[in-house]
């Protein structure tokens, strides 16, 4: 018992957000209901992120129904790889990135071959709602495959490393990269097993790293310093984050962006209930940096230039 009021004690010194209080105070607060359909359904993010001039991963398809499965499957044949996403999932369920193997095969991110029928049952799985919030009918979404900037090489296994902003009232208030390993089957989910490293709003470093909430130093597959990690381009990172929070007019958004090879900065999702663990990740809680943005008036006003200015100046 001492135990827990010790630990109580010391999250409240740290200022951590527990779970009731993002959801009243912030989320409930600050996410008007009508704007969720915009992040909750992956097809529309990608299409308002279009025409907001927001750069992409290239949308190949839209599997709509069980028919158009076939005739899909036929098409992507001819890609060296792409990646397979259900419009309204969440946490990295449903997710399949797949390369052409030498003889002409499927492989996914790990090596596993699969057969075009395992290809048509997984759509299919989609379409059904398997993977969906709230198990809803779904779409398929099949994008062009992100290739990982050269200069994150070794910070992720079997996947492209993404950076995950937390944007309240358009000022970046925590970030932290999520670089995928075997533990987590190449996916950069935490709950799933993925480092998440936390950064500096400051200047983009690395503040500590962690996995299954315990702290680290090294890739446990690649053996890279993750002491060392910094997030190339990074003003060009939360111009981009604050880009993002700005088109869907949500005051409290999780912001998933990438480091393309070819696109460069490039947004990957967006989530309107983003989980609590970037906190873990930073060794330190959300609670006092979203007060300090709560005290600005107006935020909404200032510039992305200006926000980000008073971001890097008290986080």
């Amino acid at each position: 018992m001492l135990n827990l009021l010790r630990e109580l004690k010391d999250l409240r010194k740290k200022g951590v957000l527990g779970m009731n209080r993002r959801n009243i105070s912030y989320i409930g607060r600050y996410n008007e209901r009508r704007l969720y359909p915009l992040v909750d359904n992956k097809l529309t993010s990608k299409r308002l992120a279009i025409e907001a001039g927001v750069s992409v991963p290239e949308l190949l398809g839209v599997v709509t129904s069980q028919h158009g499965i076939a005739t899909t499957e036929l098409a992507l044949r001819e890609q060296s790889g792409f990646c397979l996403k259900p419009a309204k999932g969440s946490g990295g369920k449903g997710i399949m990135v797949i390369r052409r193997g030498t003889e002409g095969g499927y492989l996914r991110s790990n090596g596993q071959v699969i057969s075009p029928e395992d290809l048509r049952r997984h759509m299919s799985n989609i379409l059904a709602g398997l993977f969906s919030l709230g198990g809803a009918p779904d779409q398929v979404l099949v994008e062009a495959l992100l290739e990982c900037d050269p200069s994150l090489t070794g910070y992720s296994h079997e996947g492209v490393p993404d950076l995950r902003l937390i944007v309240f009232q358009g000022v970046p208030v925590m970030a932290m990269m999520r670089l995928a390993c075997a533990a987590s089957h190449g996916k950069a989910n935490l709950h799933q097993g993925a480092v998440g490293v936390g950064i500096s709003i400051a200047d983009g470093r690395a503040v500590l790293a962690v996995q299954k909430d315990a702290p680290i130093k090294r890739h446990p597959d690649t053996g890279m310093d993750l002491r060392d990690l910094q997030v190339p381009r990074w003003q060009e990172m939360l111009e981009l984050g604050c880009n993002c929070a700005d088109m869907t007019g949500l005051g409290y958004l999780g912001v998933d962006l990438v480091l393309d090879k070819t696109l460069g900065p490039a947004l990957l999702e967006l989530n309107a209930r983003p989980g609590l663990s970037i906190q873990i990740a930073n060794g330190t809680g959300l609670l006092p940096r979203l007060r300090e943005v709560e005290a600005l008036r107006n935020p909404a006003r200032l510039s992305v230039t200006e926000r980000i200015a008073f971001a890097q100046a008290h986080f």
